[in-house]
Parts: structure tokens; C-alpha cells; sequence
């Protein structure tokens, strides 16, 4: 297990008051030895004017996965999570009144960096983007 603590989904929900996650109806909904998943409403919030999920709401799906997973894998005292950079490969459209599932894993795991696999998916388990994103571990 790569967590320093098994979160319970219910504090990673409740931590998500009042932030972007609450607002796209982000849901944490599983948690792994070293992998945790979320899903989130393909709605009027997170749709383009096509009414497909917009790029953005794929990536802010994509960063909160993977900023809260380096979350919890490092020791709370005084170190911070900051993104450095992200990208996003979109892959197939999800339309309005799906959900998508985020999944996020490791792909490194080090003092100072992380780096993670984000694949988000639609309900019939269609690939719909990938995304990695670099972290950094502050002191």
C-alpha cells in the first residue's frame, strides 16, 4: 500500500466543501492499495457549448486526483503538494448527462517529486482522456 494513512472516502468528500471539486460534483468513490478514483457528472458545469465534456473539466478532474493522492501519501507535517505541470490527451468525447470516472495511480513516487497516471473513463469504460501530472513535494 502506498499510503501513509488509508484515507476514508467520506473525509476526502467532506474536505472538497466549498472548492472547485464541490462546484464540478467531483465524488471520491474508491480507494486501493495504490490507486484512488472519483467520478464526475458530464453536466451544464463541466459541458462545451456541443454539450461534450469540455478539455478543462477533464484536467480539473485529472489534478484533483492527483494532487489528493500525493496528499496522502506524504507525512502532513509541514510539506505542501504543488502542481507543475500537467497534460491531457482527449481521446474521446463523453456527453451531457454521463459520468466519467477518474482513476489515478503512481508512476513515481519520490522524496521531492511525484509523478501520476490519470486515465478518466465514461460508464461503458471508454478511454475518454489521460493525463499526467508532475508534483512537487515543498518543505
Amino acid at each position: 500500500m502506498i499510503w501513509k494513512i488509508k484515507p476514508s472516502l467520506e473525509i476526502l468528500n467532506e474536505t472538497s466543501k466549498n472548492t472547485l471539486v464541490e462546484h464540478l460534483d467531483i465524488k471520491f468513490t474508491n480507494i486501493g492499495n495504490d490507486f484512488l478514483e472519483a467520478t464526475m457528472p458530464v453536466s451544464h458545469k463541466t459541458v462545451q457549448p456541443f454539450r461534450i465534456l469540455h478539455g478543462g473539466a477533464s484536467v480539473a478532474l485529472a489534478e484533483t486526483l492527483g494532487s489528493v493522492a500525493s496528499n496522502i501519501i506524504v507525512s502532513p507535517d509541514n510539506l505542501k503538494i504543488v502542481g507543475l505541470t500537467i497534460n491531457a490527451n482527449h481521446i474521446k468525447s463523453a456527453k451531457e448527462g454521463q459520468i466519467v470516472t477518474g482513476k489515478v495511480f503512481p508512476i513515481r513516487i519520490g522524496r521531492k517529486i511525484h509523478v501520476w497516471q490519470i486515465e478518466i473513463r465514461d460508464q461503458e469504460t471508454h478511454l475518454v482522456c489521460t493525463s499526467r501530472l508532475t508534483v512537487a513535494v515543498l518543505t
